[in-house]
């Protein structure tokens, strides 16, 4: 048939299926509407399959008869047509983005902690590769990927991202997607280097200028933040155990806080009594919450969680020592720097207050519960006592010696053979 009769057939109104040329069918649905469809056997069975590009007239009988052609000749080298485009129909992996899609699926069945990697690759890699074509990422892409977040400062994040960045396109290779991994020739001395573990801990006399330095410019830290810190301080916690609290979590008429078992980081749950001081804290917190049932909620509006960022603190941070966090972010002056502080994370504030324990003469074990560190050897594994008493002693006793700092109270603060007067 021509495409003269094809119209024809059409204005006729007969409906079925009518055979064009060798293997190639028109089949009349309607009076103004016809599909193209191919026929064909392969390995002793018959086979049909619509047409890619549209029905007819939008796919032209040229353009038809031209598709069956190249699909004939692939039934002749024995591959099924449509077998072969049920293949391609299958999740479509063709950009960066595409692949952590696909890994990170993997990630959330075999990490505790799946959302570490993609936060990284949301912040550190998608950001200059996330629309290419897998193809198309090279070792040089790779490179300045990582000298960026290295020039940063933060060598352990530029090997974390060079860590992610093996394994994401390991799994593109896996897949055959990728011909060769672009970041198998790089090492750690390529991005952030060897790290030594950090042994930062604040002093007292340290505390007492960090907090004074913040307080005097809460404009720019945020009341929130500030209290954040105190918290992390005061109670030990981690950051991410922290930023990802509810309000339901918390007793103030008992002073206890209930860190569920699917948010702890050691897969335990654990019972931690709240100072007074801390209760004041949380109440003035849960004024500036405005209803959401977080104690940090999202200071953006966010699909992915009520939250604030797990970068959230660490950024807040990194500004008062005058770094740049942001693009398109304001830049200010190394403000703690000026009060001769030594740069510290959020997370040495953890190590902090597990000095500051010892300094005060709590016991080691009752100290390492307070951060809820699990217990090495025959003690981890026979000593199931959660010292909520002791703890509570504990954490009261640290709780006098910070909360005149974070309230900047002049006091005199007392520790074991030290004693500082507040200005």
């Amino acid at each position: 048939m021509n495409d003269k009769q094809i119209k024809a057939l059409l204005r006729s109104g007969v409906l079925g299926r009518k055979r064009i040329s060798n293997g190639l069918y028109l089949r009349v649905q309607t009076a103004n509407s016809a599909s193209w469809e191919y026929r064909y056997t392969i390995n002793g069975k018959s086979r049909a399959m619509t047409l890619a590009g549209g029905n007819y007239p939008t796919l032209s009988l040229a353009d038809a008869q031209a598709q069956v052609a190249l699909l004939r000749q692939q039934v002749k080298q024995g591959i099924d047509p449509m077998a072969e485009r049920q293949r391609t129909q299958q999740t479509q992996i063709k950009i960066v983005d595409d692949l952590f899609d696909d890994w990170h699926l993997t990630l959330v069945k075999r990490l505790k902690y799946p959302n570490i990697p993609k936060r990284i690759y949301t912040s550190e890699i998608k950001p200059s590769i996330g629309k290419l074509a897998i193809s198309r990422v090279n070792a040089r892409d790779i490179r300045g990927i990582i000298e960026a977040v290295t020039a940063s400062g933060r060598p352990a994040v530029a090997n974390d991202t060079l860590m992610y960045c093996k394994q994401l396109f390991n799994h593109a290779c896996k897949l055959d997607l990728a011909p060769h991994n672009p970041a198998s020739a790089f090492r750690v001395g390529d991005a952030g280097g060897i790290e030594k573990s950090r042994d930062r801990a604040l002093s007292i006399a340290e505390l007492k200028a960090v907090f004074a330095v913040l307080h005097d410019n809460l404009t720019i830290f945020t009341r929130q933040n500030y209290l954040a810190l105190a918290l992390l301080l005061t109670l030990g916690v981690r950051k991410g155990e922290l930023i990802a609290a509810q309000w339901q979590e918390f007793d103030f008429d008992k002073q206890l806080w209930d860190l569920p078992t699917e948010r702890s980081k050691t897969g335990i749950g654990m019972v931690i009594p709240l100072p007074k001081p801390v209760i004041a804290w949380l109440q003035e917190l849960k004024v500036m919450s405005c209803g959401s049932p977080y104690l940090f909620p999202s200071r953006r509006l966010s699909k992915r969680r009520q939250y604030i960022s797990d970068d959230t603190l660490n950024h807040a941070l990194a500004k008062m020592f005058g770094l740049k966090v942001a693009s398109n972010g304001a830049q200010y002056n190394n403000l703690l720097g000026e009060a001769d502080i030594k740069h510290f994370t959020v997370h040495d504030l953890r190590r902090t207050c597990r000095s500051l324990l010892a300094e005060l003469g709590v016991n080691g074990h009752v100290a390492e519960r307070c951060l809820n560190h699990k217990l090495k050897g025959v003690e981890g594994i026979y000593d199931r006592h959660d010292y909520l008493t002791e703890r509570r002693e504990a954490l009261d006793k640290l709780a006098t010696v910070i909360a005149p700092i974070v309230n900047q109270e002049p006091t005199v603060i007392a520790l074991p053979n030290k004693t500082i007067k507040r200005a």
